[in-house]
């Protein structure tokens, strides 16, 4: 837990701008995220983030009970769930999908990632797609899990 909250600490730092000991509860969902957590939107809107920034501001302790709760939240999906989701995709058995697939998975199935996020998601983490337009999955999902 020691290692946590030095996390918490380091990431609730960088989000206090003014350096008094707050942050804006408007960056609530990027906080949580910049903690290695990877919460729904759901998840984050639970927690009654404000529209605008600048309307309620929080201090370490009243965040310290979000990112446990968010830690506990066993709906967020492992790698290796990922890889079996993906494999349903994998005609051939060796690996790889349509990047085409991908981007559709993306933009359609759970909580759906808007274009422009898609595009910037493919774009950081997917690797080079080949000429018949497959890629590797295993690479996009190593890079999205964090074991890259």
């Amino acid at each position: 837990m020691a290692k946590d909250q030095e996390k918490v600490k380091f990431a609730f730092d960088i989000y206090d701008f003014d350096g008094k000991g707050e942050v804006d509860c408007y960056f609530i969902g990027d906080l949580l995220r910049a903690c290695d957590l990877n919460p729904s939107m759901k998840l984050i809107s639970s927690f009654d983030p404000p529209e605008r920034k600048g309307m309620k501001m929080m201090k370490i302790a009243d965040f310290l009970p979000m990112y446990s709760a968010v830690k506990k939240d066993k709906n967020k999906g492992s790698y290796e769930e990922f890889i079996e989701v993906l494999k349903l995709y994998d005609k051939q058995e060796d690996g790889t999908m349509m990047m085409a697939e991908l981007e559709y998975i993306l933009k359609t199935l759970g909580e759906a990632m808007e274009k422009q996020q898609v595009a910037a998601c493919l774009k950081e983490l997917a690797p080079e797609e080949d000429e018949e337009g497959m890629i590797v999955y295993d690479v996009f999902l190593r890079k999205l899990c964090g074991k890259a």
